[in-house]
C-alpha cells in the first residue's frame, strides 16, 4: 500500500505541474516571421493567432499570392516555435522522460 500512496502523491504532483504549465502557455506569446520580417505573426502558447503585421510595401492587389505565401510561412514559423517551447517545458516537467512519438501532454 505504501507504493500506491507514493504513486498517488506523484500523480497529484504531476497534475499540479501540468496545471502550472498550462497557465504559462496561456500567457506565452511567440512571434514568427517571413520575408525578412516583412510579415510577422504572433501566436499564443496554445497556437491561437493573436496578431499579424504586414509591411505596407507587400500589399499589391495584383500579387496577392506572394502575401498569402508569406503569411502562411510566418504562421508556420511561429507555430514551430510554440511547439518547441511546449516540448521543452514538457521535458522539464517530466524530468527528461521522452514520450513515444505522437504522444503529447496535456492530452
Amino acid at each position: 500500500m505504501k507504493n500506491l500512496g507514493n504513486l498517488m502523491k506523484q500523480a497529484q504532483q504531476m497534475q499540479s505541474k501540468m496545471a502550472e504549465m498550462q497557465e504559462k502557455l496561456a500567457s506565452l506569446e511567440v512571434t514568427g516571421q517571413s520575408g525578412g520580417g516583412m510579415v510577422v505573426a504572433t501566436l499564443g502558447g496554445k497556437g491561437d493567432v493573436r496578431r499579424v503585421k504586414i509591411d505596407k510595401s507587400l500589399v499589391d492587389p495584383n500579387d496577392v499570392e506572394v502575401l498569402e505565401d508569406l503569411l502562411v510561412a510566418a504562421l508556420n514559423d511561429a507555430r514551430a516555435k510554440v511547439d518547441a517551447v511546449t516540448a521543452e517545458q514538457m521535458r522539464e516537467m517530466t524530468g527528461g522522460l521522452n514520450l513515444p512519438p505522437g504522444m503529447k501532454l496535456p492530452f
